[in-house]
């Protein structure tokens, strides 16, 4: 080197060696495709769900349709949900050939995951308040589930953690993965499925989707899915008594809690994490006593049998209905119908039962009637 004048350092050539860790497993490959292809067979199978007409008097210029989710195989809206969940830990690389699947529910779901658990081979442990219904605790066990019940409704959330730690098993956490595991844009989930099915209607694009919030992903779903598409389409959100998302909603607490919701299904005693307040436009809270009333009155409205969290959707969807005959607008309203009332014959079915809760529901009832005659909804105080 030309000016250089001192010495040139020794250059060592390095003697390390690349280091690989190869996790790969062919069969396991193979056992999740398969079991992927179960679950998307499923989901053929199972082709859409009906969207029904609700009547309601013609000259109102206003339609009321409910998206009957009780058709799915396991009977409720919650197969959507379970089948997303399944395919989400499965591509994830939670789910193996032996998992345990663990899960806190208040019933449906876990009626689902445990019908998806057992297409795929896999034991299935659904944690729940000891106040869930009879008829769900024999489904899960008819789908070959084991019920874990506890007596503190906030409690399911630390025993599933527990339950799946110490069994080696999966934890499916609806309440933080609903609104991830499902594709938001399309792919045939529930928004996309109501806008395909509406676009022959008199009034495509509904005024409002009226849904309730249990993990808070189908609200996410629908509200994410109408910015997306650049709908106008509003996003109501029905909350029971006893929950914490109402609150929540009011005063922008995520830490909020609550009693708990006896209307199952939907209402939470926390903000769950799935909750998504940010794409919804208005929230409705919906006294029990109103929820039972409106089940039962859909019912023979409408001809079929749903249960407690249809009906406080449909309270909610004929109170919005009230306000656009008040403004004098035409246009649509779709709301969900999420399982039969067959699962709620000795709760919200019974007479009985409501009677030893205090849960007076002729008021309301006799709102709803008068709804059909007059298109207004009176303020009925509990």
């Amino acid at each position: 080197m030309r000016g250089y004048r001192g010495t040139l350092p020794t250059i060592k050539r390095s003697t390390a060696v690349s280091r690989i860790v190869d996790r790969c497993d062919p069969g396991y490959r193979a056992w999740i495709a398969e079991a992927v292809r179960l679950v998307e067979a499923d989901a053929n199978r199972s082709a859409d769900t009906h969207l029904h007409v609700f009547p309601l008097p013609p000259e109102w210029g206003i339609d009321l349709y409910l998206k009957d989710e009780s058709v799915h195989p396991t009977g409720s809206l919650k197969h959507r949900l379970a089948r997303s969940l399944f395919l989400y830990g499965l591509a994830n690389g939670w789910i193996r050939q032996d998992t345990t699947i663990i899960e806190a529910s208040s019933g449906s779901t876990a009626v689902s995951e445990a019908y998806f658990a057992r297409l795929l081979g896999l034991p299935f442990v659904a944690v729940m308040p000891a106040t869930t219904s009879p008829e769900k605790i024999q489904l899960i066990e008819f789908h070959g589930g084991r019920c874990h019940l506890v007596e503190d409704p906030s409690a399911i959330y630390e025993e599933s953690r527990r339950l799946a730690a110490e069994c080696g098993g999966h934890f499916m956490d609806q309440f933080t993965f609903a609104e991830r595991a499902t594709d938001w844009r399309g792919n045939n989930n529930i928004a996309e499925s109501i806008f395909e099915q509406m676009r022959l209607e008199r009034f495509p694009e509904p005024s409002w989707i009226v849904v309730g919030a249990g993990t808070g992903g189908t609200s996410a779903t629908i509200g994410r899915y109408v910015r997306y598409r650049m709908f106008q389409t509003r996003l109501a959100v029905v909350d029971p008594e006893g929950s914490a998302f109402y609150g929540s909603f009011c005063d922008g607490d995520p830490e909020r809690t609550a009693a708990g919701s006896r209307i199952e299904g939907i209402g939470r005693p926390r903000v769950e994490p799935s909750f998504l307040p940010t794409v919804i436009d208005r929230m409705i809270r919906v006294p029990d006593a109103a929820s039972v009333a409106a089940m039962r009155w859909t019912s023979e409205v409408g001809g079929r049998s749903v249960g407690g969290s249809t009906g406080t959707n449909m309270w909610g969807a004929a109170e919005l209905i009230a306000q656009m005959r008040a403004r004098g607008e035409r246009g649509s309203v779709v709301t969900l119908l999420c399982d039969g009332g067959e699962r709620y014959a000795g709760t919200y079915g019974s007479d009985a039962w409501l009677a030893e809760r205090g849960i007076d529901i002729a008021p309301y009832r006799a709102a709803l009637d008068g709804f059909l005659k007059t298109g207004t909804m009176p303020d009925v105080t509990p």
